[in-house]
């Protein structure tokens, strides 16, 4: 997953995950240009998922 898949769809993944991931907040899935990785690590911890499993869930939504 590069920066362009997150940037290009993102409001809409976005959206899913919250619905997928109810504990989920817009601070949580903010994403700043150069923060991808402080972003995705944050939700690997609040999810309790590893990276690969977090990246898995993304390209699926």
């Amino acid at each position: 997953m590069n920066t362009t898949e997150l940037k290009g769809d993102w409001e809409v993944q976005k959206g899913k995950l919250k619905q997928k991931f109810a504990k989920l907040t817009d601070n949580d899935l903010m994403f700043l240009e150069g923060k991808k990785d402080e972003m995705l690590g944050k939700l690997q911890v609040k999810l309790g998922k590893t990276k690969e499993e977090l990246h898995k869930i993304i390209q699926n939504l």
